[in-house]
């Protein structure tokens, strides 16, 4: 009897137990099908939604990314910029002044030199100047020259006064009228020919008046100067157009110097020069530039440049070597200092400082250099910082770690 009621007991408490675990399935199963429903339903305009904000997402990762590519940077410590002597220095637009130094040296000025020679074949009888180097003034005497032709001729004008002289005082006919008047063109031209003999006419006169023909040919000097080449002696023979002195104004020299074909560009006619000389310590000459000359000279690849400055003491001597600085304003321009570039041979990179420790590679465009400063034509603004020290070592740091400039940024 106990038996079958445990057993009663039993059952009743495993119906009990299935019924409990069965009545959930049943309970859920109808509320299932509804968020699946809505979910289905719902599927559409969550795959539009998603759609929509795809393209934005898209680009906001592309800029990011080309944020990211744009401003490549290096990091150094602010302790580790100090042992490495990092300095910065900021871009900044101020004037620029480049000044070309070179030697110069003191020639002759051309157009003040003369030459001296004769028309006439004939030797030298009497030299008055015997040496180089001598000083004379214009019209100064400088050597006779006997030439048996000069006296030929000045016998043949002294036998035509003659005949004018007669034919004046023996005027009895038409003819010797004619004669007369004859005798006195002849006697123009032989004076003409004189002339053109370096005979003036005060020496024309001297012969009329004496009646007898100048044996020697007295040659002046045409200027006042020194004579800086003799080729006559006493006693030689000279040809016509031989040349016998050279003589040369000092009063005022030409001083030439050579300027690299690089700084070619920036020389000016009338741009002024400092000129000195270590023959005289302290004392400065100023000149303008007066001349370029127009070829350059093929071995040291210099062109020649021009000054004319006064002598009026002759202390400036030719052959003398100067020391010239000329002084060239390149206007307002972009610059930061020389050391702050690397130039790789292909292009030219600055360091930027981002601040907090980071330093950004930019590839920049150089122009004029002057003076210790390099002018930016492209790659950094004005106010920018770059470093200025210690940048090949940010430049190492950053090749150690991959980090290359990307381009012209501006």
């Amino acid at each position: 009897m106990k038996k079958k009621i445990i057993f009663a007991i039993v059952s009743i408490l495993t119906a009990g137990l299935i019924f409990y675990l069965l009545k959930p399935e049943f309970l859920k199963s109808p509320a299932k099908s509804k968020p699946q429903a809505s979910a289905q339903t719902a599927a559409p305009a969550h795959q539009e939604h998603t759609a929509e904000s795809k393209e934005p997402q898209a680009q906001v990762e592309t800029q990011q990314k080309e944020q990211t590519e744009e401003a490549p940077a290096v990091e150094i410590p602010l302790e580790k910029q100090q042992l490495l002597g990092v300095k910065t220095v900021a871009a900044s637009v101020k004037p620029l002044q480049k000044i070309i130094r070179t030697v110069g040296r003191i020639e002759y000025d051309e157009r003040r030199l003369a030459t001296v020679n004769t028309k006439i074949e004939g030797w030298i009888e009497r030299l008055y100047v015997n040496y180089t180097g001598k000083y004379v003034k214009k019209g100064e005497p400088l050597a006779e020259i006997y030439s048996p032709e000069l006296v030929a001729t000045q016998q043949e004008f002294l036998n035509l006064l003659k005949w004018k002289q007669s034919a004046i005082s023996n005027q009895q006919s038409a003819i010797e009228v004619m004669l007369s008047k004859d005798a006195e063109a002849i006697i123009e031209a032989a004076k003409q020919r004189l002339r053109l003999w370096d005979i003036n006419d005060a020496q024309i006169k001297k012969i009329e008046e004496a009646g007898k023909p100048i044996r020697t040919l007295t040659i002046y000097s045409p200027a006042s100067g020194y004579v800086v080449q003799k080729t006559a002696l006493q006693g030689i023979r000279v040809m016509p157009g031989e040349r016998l002195f050279d003589v040369a104004d000092l009063s005022r020299v030409w001083i030439v110097s050579d300027i690299y074909e690089y700084d070619v560009s920036l020389i000016k006619i009338g741009q002024t020069a400092k000129i000195s000389l270590s023959y005289f310590p302290g004392r400065e000459f100023s000149s303008r530039i007066d001349y370029i000359y127009p070829s350059l000279a093929g071995e040291s690849r210099t062109a020649k440049i021009r000054f004319t400055i006064a002598n009026p003491g002759g202390q400036l001597k030719p052959q003398m070597f100067t020391n010239v600085e000329v002084k060239i304003n390149l206007g307002n321009k972009l610059s930061v200092p020389e050391s702050a570039v690397i130039d790789t041979g292909i292009r030219q990179i600055v360091y930027v400082d981002k601040g907090e420790g980071y330093f950004e590679p930019r590839e920049v465009m150089i122009g004029l250099k002057a003076e210790g400063m390099v002018e930016v034509l492209k790659g950094i603004k004005a106010g920018e910082k770059v470093a200025s020290s210690g940048n090949f070592l940010i430049d190492s740091e950053a090749q150690l770690k991959g980090i290359k400039p990307l381009g012209h940024k501006h």
